[in-house]
């Protein structure tokens, strides 16, 4: 009697274990599903979609976002926001146009230097000065973008050095040479966040900043590290930004911040920080882009474009979030 009393708990638990599994296997698999299903709807709605010049389209349209969403990881994971990536993007940009007139490729170098001093400029507000990473970034956000504005007066600056061009902007044998770069980018950013000692401390400070500290991690430092690289690769970015348009202009970004974050949440990042993925911010950025070019292949109406990617957006963070490990939802 025992025995038989025993077998319904132990199938009960089985069950239990399934179920538990499966919604594991939902969460984790979400984004590869839903890359397939929108790949599956816009090949069949067009018959240019699976080309290999609409393909090399997409690879351009997502390099930006892609550069960015990769410092974003980092700045999620370990538990905050950044809300300047698209002002100092533009800043960069606007940066690597005035100095590629005289310096050429080399025009990198300022770009660069001004995306990571406005990403150590967010890291010292936060990190130093103990202010809210989203109100900081949110301040820094309208500074930058008005640093933009007050030099341009709203005028684009142009890029004419065509050996700059050509080396940010051009192609190798079909592929464009942006998409070679962000390639050798998300190479270096991969082995930074899984093999090196700074990325097991982002993850350490998402997923519990009181026990990193008794751990010995020095918070403060790797908070700051965080926005100075997320600065550093908007920094890129707006160079390829602004090498792919030809011109540094003011509204140069707007908005890329939303895409950003949205790209790295869809990737299956959670905005609590703690755990995430550099190949899932991948997925999420080509999830992100190839939506935009299947609508826009479609000629489904801008507006309408937001709401779909609003809908996209809460619909992949309802299915992947672990709500097991969240106490209190705010």
């Amino acid at each position: 009697m025992a025995e038989s009393a025993d077998l319904p708990t132990s199938s009960t638990s089985t069950v239990a274990t399934g179920k538990k599994r499966s919604r594991f296997n939902i969460r984790t698999y979400f984004p590869v599903l839903l890359f397939i299903v929108l790949c599956f709807i816009f090949g069949v709605a067009s018959d240019r979609f699976f080309t290999f010049g609409n393909a090399m389209i997409v690879l351009q349209q997502a390099v930006v976002l892609l550069v960015t969403a990769l410092g974003m990881t980092f700045v999620v994971v370990g538990g905050s926001i950044d809300l300047s990536v698209g002002s100092i993007v533009a800043m960069s940009a606007l940066a690597a146009a005035v100095a590629s007139h005289s310096m050429g490729v080399a025009a990198i170098i300022p770009a660069m230097i001004v995306g990571t001093l406005c990403g150590t400029v967010n890291g010292v507000l936060f990190a130093k000065g103990k202010v809210p990473s989203f109100i900081a970034t949110l301040g820094t956000m309208t500074v930058y973008r008005g640093i933009v504005l007050y030099w341009t007066r709203g005028a684009p600056e142009e890029i004419t050095n065509d050996l700059f061009l050509a080396v940010f902007s051009g192609r190798t044998m079909g592929v464009p040479n942006s998409a070679l770069i962000a390639v050798v980018i998300v190479i270096v950013i991969y082995i930074v966040f899984n093999n090196t000692v700074f990325g097991r401390e982002v993850r350490a400070i998402g997923g519990g900043e009181r026990v990193a500290i008794l751990t010995g991690i020095r918070v403060d430092r790797v908070k700051l590290l965080m926005f100075v690289l997320l600065g550093l690769l908007s920094g890129l970015a707006g160079l390829l930004q602004g090498a792919r348009v030809m011109a540094a202009t003011a509204q140069l970004g707007i908005g890329l911040e939303l895409d950003v974050i949205a790209s790295v949440v869809v990737g299956g990042t959670p905005l609590t920080g703690g755990v995430g993925s550099i190949q899932g911010t991948i997925l999420g950025v080509l999830i992100i882009t190839v939506l935009s070019n299947g609508m826009n292949m479609m000629s489904v109406d801008p507006y309408l474009q937001s709401i779909v990617k609003g809908v996209v957006l809460v619909a992949a963070v309802f299915v992947t979030i672990d709500r097991t490990k969240i106490g209190i939802i705010k």
